[in-house]
């Protein structure tokens, strides 16, 4: 078959000719791909600076994607890692970590949206207490992750979102998409009163705006939890040790291993279902998997999709 394949850490892929892949275990099965997302994590276990990453090669990248299953029926599945990924006409899933999709979903959709929607989602659902009526900000919020974060924190219950980044004509666009407010790093201080930051940035870039916010907040003993979703800026953040003891703060992390498995995949339907009723809006380009050398390094604003 063809897929996209990897060879070492800091190489791109190259269109070719790879094994059929086999299903060895009692909940495994072979799957035609139809689409899959160009994600960040996917880019990151492939050239190793994922803390997931396993370091095998050759390897085919893909995290997930929407495939059609032996019985001709639609799933988005999310694989574990392996070196076997979506990247490819055909891939191995474990049908337990996969959900049936309609038969007239749009699998470009799917597969554009799930990965970046499933930050926000996951954090809010599985990781933090997130009632109606919080206060969120968004750190990182013209990204595809941060875009979906905004409209997910609205579609559970916030009663205000900040959208912070750094491109102010994308920031403006975000209050079509339900951002109340749509502010820079250096207007950080109008955040000042949420209840919980969404960070899909981290590095020096959160660590500055860290200390600026807390001291902003009309009563710094009202609960603030920071969670640490994505680090596009850096993986290291240096806090001030202050701004622990300035604020009641709380830092929590959500990802892959802070949330089990069995959590993750029991948000996929409801998630699936948003996406499919037209509920989130998702910005995605379809692209042949035979120019995965060329569109690898593309970082615009469009979530990219593999098509085989």
């Amino acid at each position: 078959m063809r897929a996209a394949i990897i060879t070492a850490h800091g190489a791109s892929p190259a269109y070719g000719e790879h094994p059929e892949p086999v299903a060895r275990g009692d909940h495994q099965m072979v799957v035609e791909v139809l689409a899959a997302g160009l994600h960040h994590l996917t880019r990151a276990k492939a050239n190793g600076t994922h803390y997931s990453a396993t370091g095998g090669f050759p390897l085919v990248p893909g995290a997930d994607g929407v495939v059609r299953d032996p019985q001709g029926r639609l799933r988005y599945a999310a694989l574990e890692d392996a070196t076997s990924g979506t990247f490819a006409e055909r891939t191995v899933i474990d049908v337990r970590r996969s959900v049936l999709l309609p038969d007239d979903a749009d699998p470009v959709q799917i597969a554009a949206a799930m990965n970046p929607g499933m930050s926000a989602w996951i954090a809010l659902r599985r990781r933090i207490s997130f009632p109606e009526g919080r206060r969120v900000a968004i750190l990182g919020a013209t990204g595809s992750a941060g875009r979906m974060a905004v409209q997910i924190a609205k579609r559970f219950g916030a009663t205000q979102v900040v959208a912070v980044g750094r491109d102010a004509a994308r920031l403006k666009a975000l209050q079509g998409l339900g951002a109340d407010q749509a502010v820079t790093f250096e207007e950080i201080e109008a955040a000042a009163d949420v209840d919980v930051v969404l960070d899909f940035v981290w590095g020096a870039p959160a660590a500055g705006a860290m200390l600026p916010l807390l001291k902003a907040r009309a009563d710094r003993s009202v609960p603030l939890t920071w969670v640490q979703i994505g680090s596009i800026a850096g993986e290291s953040a240096p806090i001030p040790s202050s701004a622990l003891r300035a604020a009641r703060l709380q830092i929590v992390g959500s990802g892959i291993g802070s949330v089990s498995p069995r959590d993750i995949v029991a948000e996929l339907p409801e998630l699936a279902a948003a996406v499919v009723e037209g509920g989130l809006d998702v910005r995605a380009r379809p692209v042949p998997l035979a120019d995965v050398a060329r569109a690898w390094d593309d970082r615009g604003g469009e979530r990219l999709v593999f098509v085989p």
